[in-house]
């Protein structure tokens, strides 16, 4: 009797941690999604203020999830806010023109393997993906965030949903997105442009290169976030509420006062 109160005590303890966590899910999931959503933001911030540490710890923390493209990327603190490729066919002026400049994409210039030599900046090689990938801005340009355009489109829009279904009306009437409206505008507009981009890049070559324009990235970020926010939330939603449901019948059958 004796030897199972400890593990009474730590069963108890932890329905009761389960139960705090069922009832306050979708404010964890804010604070969870709002920092990885912002900490990209915060990366080229620092870079301007001089705290170069911190600010190279964090597009380090972000490269796995992300190609970090300097040429699909958001910059902040410089001349402007997108440099797109030269044959993406925007007003803006091309990421090449300023890396004509730039030491890190000099011809000459090695980069630690599997990259190799840099070479041709309006090729597509290794070289040229891995030094855009290093590239994270100067005081001309600005600075990157730490996600590319696309993705920083996807979270932001994914934690604009959330707080948008913190409302209680919000929460309490919406249902998750019908499949067909999901494939529509989240999954459609973001395979469309991403697939019909990277099929003119070697090894597919199906038609000449083409690069989206900034917009696009994020307009189709946008959407997809948006759209996994409104299927995911209310079945995660329904699914705390069955686990919240379960653990107080429990804990009422073992007549442990149930908290309010």
């Amino acid at each position: 009797m004796t030897a199972n109160k400890p593990a009474r005590s730590a069963g108890l303890r932890l329905n009761l941690f389960l139960l705090r966590v069922t009832n306050n899910w979708l404010r964890i999931a804010l604070v969870i999604i709002g920092l990885y959503a912002s900490l990209p933001i915060a990366a080229p911030t620092l870079m301007a203020l001089g705290a170069t540490g911190p600010a190279r710890a964090l597009y380090t923390l972000y490269s796995p999830f992300c190609h970090q493209f300097a040429f699909r990327s958001i910059f902040l603190f410089g001349e402007q806010a997108f440099y797109p490729r030269y044959n993406t066919g925007s007003e803006l002026r091309p990421f090449e023109t300023y890396a004509e400049t730039l030491p890190d994409f000099a011809p000459d210039r090695v980069l630690p393997p599997p990259f190799g030599i840099v070479g041709d900046i309006y090729s597509f090689t290794p070289g040229y993906q891995g030094a855009a990938r290093e590239f994270v801005g100067n005081p001309q340009m600005g600075y990157k965030t730490a996600l590319c355009a696309r993705d920083m489109g996807i979270y932001l829009a994914v934690f604009a949903g959330a707080l948008i279904y913190s409302h209680p009306v919000v929460r309490r009437r919406l249902r998750p997105v019908p499949i067909w409206l999901y494939v529509l505008l989240g999954l459609g507009p973001i395979a469309v442009d991403g697939l019909s981009q990277m099929l003119g890049y070697p090894p597919f070559n199906l038609w000449p290169p083409r690069e989206t324009l900034p917009i696009f990235r994020v307009t189709t970020g946008v959407l997809f976030g948006l759209m996994n926010a409104w299927l995911g939330l209310p079945y995660l939603e329904l699914s705390m509420r069955d686990t919240r449901d379960q653990i107080m019948a429990k804990l009422a059958r073992a007549g442990v006062p149930l908290p309010r």
